[in-house]
């Protein structure tokens, strides 16, 4: 497994890994408990996790991220909300990003922080930021967009590929409009993160 950085924000901590990939994960800190967004169970991820306060539930936002959720929520004796519709008693907004047979994606938003999370459909790592900014949408929906991301004006954005985007809502809007422009940058870039 990659070495992860790991990040201090607003919202908790991310652990990113320092690969083409950059896969990341989120211990979110709310009103004093802590919830697990997408984790992969490296080394002292659950050890500083717990330090920020008792863990509350873990949570798996996109179909695919099972990474290591269901152990990590066996070893805290805490519910595993997978792809929940909502998360009542969390300050937390679950929302649809993307609803398709073979991909299924719920976001969050903490209106308290100003925090959105994304698993997927917007990345901050070298697969995604590939235009001008901090920013950019999947590679395979790049031409459909993201629409429904619109809504959201984020201080912080914490995405599933990549570090946490702090000041967030330019350089969503822009990742958002540029999407199908960038097009051209993306493949002219995809050799080089095949060979990475």
């Amino acid at each position: 497994m990659p070495a992860a950085e790991v990040h201090e924000h607003a919202a908790g901590l991310t652990w990113t890994e320092a690969n083409a990939m950059a896969r990341s994960w989120h211990a979110l800190r709310a009103d004093g408990r802590v919830w697990l967004v997408d984790p992969v169970d490296a080394p002292g991820v659950a050890d500083r996790a717990a330090a920020l306060g008792p863990i509350a539930g873990v949570l798996q936002l996109l179909d695919r991220h099972e990474r290591d959720g269901a152990g990590l929520a066996a070893r805290f004796e805490v519910p595993l909300h997978r792809l929940p519709a909502a998360l009542p008693g969390t300050p937390f907004e679950a929302f649809k990003v993307v609803d398709k047979p073979k991909w299924r994606e719920v976001g969050l938003w903490w209106a308290a922080t100003r925090t959105l999370v994304v698993p997927e459909t917007v990345g901050t790592g070298p697969a995604f930021a590939v235009g001008d900014g901090p920013v950019g949408v999947h590679p395979m929906l790049r031409l459909f967009g993201a629409g429904r991301l619109r809504r959201w004006e984020p201080e912080l954005l914490l995405v599933g590929h990549g570090p946490p985007a702090t000041g967030a809502r330019e350089p969503l809007r822009v990742a958002l409009d540029r999407s199908r422009g960038d097009v051209p940058k993306l493949l002219r870039k995809l050799p080089a993160l095949v060979r990475s």
